[in-house]
C-alpha cells in the first residue's frame, strides 16, 4: 500500500463548522466524542495507521475542530478496517472510535465529500445503492460500476480472467433482485424517517444523545 501525502494547510475560524462535531455526537457510538483525552492510543494500537493521510487521533481532534471538509475527504475513514483494536484500548472505554469512523464514511457518501477515484467509497456506494434499488447486491455489476467510475482501463486487464468465470458460471452480469421490492423500500424510508426525527429531538434536547 502507498503512503498518501499529507499537506499542510492553514486553518481559519471561518472555514470551520462548528455544528460538525455536535452531528456526529449525536450518531450512535458518537456520543463520548467530546470526551477524547487525545492521548494518541488509538493511533498507536491501529495497523493501518502507517498508510492514513491523518492518524485516528488526529481523526477525532480534527473532527471536534470542526474541520469538516478534511476529514471527510480524508482516506483515514476508508483505510479504517474495523478491528476495533482502537476501541478496545482506549482508556476512556466508552469513547467508540469504529463506530465514529463509520459515521463519518455515512456522512461524506451522503454529502458526496470523499476522496475522488478512490475505490472504497464508490463501491459503498454503489452496493448501497443497487441494494436500496433490488432489495440484492450484484457483484458483477458492482464491479462494472466501480470499475466505470474508478479507472476503467485497469479492469481491462482483469477481462479475460472474468470472461473464464462467466462460461464457468461463477460471475454473472445478470441483475439480481426481490420479489417485493415495496416492503423494502417501505422498511428502509421508515427507517430514515425514524432517524431523522430522533436526530431533531436530539438538537432540540428533548432527547439525551
Amino acid at each position: 500500500m502507498q503512503h498518501w501525502p499529507v499537506e499542510r494547510k492553514i486553518r481559519y475560524e471561518k472555514d470551520l463548522d462548528p455544528g460538525f462535531a455536535k452531528g456526529i455526537s449525536t450518531t450512535p457510538g458518537g456520543e463520548q466524542l467530546a470526551h477524547c483525552i487525545q492521548c494518541g492510543t488509538c493511533s498507536a494500537t491501529c495497523p493501518l495507521s502507517i498508510y492514513m493521510d491523518y492518524t485516528p487521533r488526529r481523526i477525532i481532534a480534527m473532527t471536534r475542530a470542526g474541520l469538516k471538509d478534511d476529514v471527510l475527504s480524508s482516506f483515514t475513514i476508508w483505510l479504517c478496517a474495523s478491528c476495533y483494536a482502537c476501541t478496545v484500548e482506549c482508556p476512556k472505554k466508552n469513547i467508540k472510535i469504529t463506530d465514529i469512523m463509520y459515521a463519518l464514511k455515512r456522512q461524506a457518501i451522503e454529502e458526496n465529500i470523499y476522496p475522488r477515484r478512490f475505490s472504497i467509497p464508490i463501491l459503498a456506494r454503489e452496493f448501497f445503492k443497487l441494494v436500496r434499488r433490488n432489495g440484492r447486491g450484484s457483484e458483477g455489476r458492482v464491479i462494472m460500476l466501480l470499475a466505470f467510475k474508478t479507472n476503467p482501463f485497469r479492469y481491462m486487464k482483469k477481462a479475460l480472467l472474468g470472461l473464464r468465470l462467466m462460461r464457468q458460471g461463477r460471475f454473472s452480469l445478470k441483475k439480481e433482485s426481490i420479489k417485493r421490492k415495496g416492503e423494502l423500500k417501505a422498511i428502509l424510508q421508515g427507517v430514515e424517517q425514524a432517524a431523522l426525527e430522533l436526530n431533531r429531538a436530539q438538537q432540540s434536547g428533548r432527547v439525551e444523545s
